[in-house]
């Protein structure tokens, strides 16, 4: 465990028992969220392998246009 991780759970442990199981809470749902994006993203990347190919494709075979922010 990291010092400044030790230093948190120091102070934490110093909380009464409803506002540690609050902080609980969110600490484990914060780490449920990155596993989940995580995993979205590990599962998605021969999909956007397969994205990036098929623009290279069109742009060049000229199917393709400049992209103007002005008119966005």
């Amino acid at each position: 465990m990291t010092e400044l991780l030790n230093q948190a759970v120091a102070l934490i442990k110093n909380l009464p028992d409803n506002e540690q199981d609050a902080i609980a809470t969110i600490i484990l749902e914060e780490l449920k969220d990155e596993m989940k994006w995580e995993q979205a993203f590990s599962d998605s990347q021969d999909v956007l392998a397969e994205l990036a190919a098929e623009a290279m494709t069109e742009y060049r075979a000229g199917k393709t246009q400049e992209l103007d922010p002005e008119k966005l």
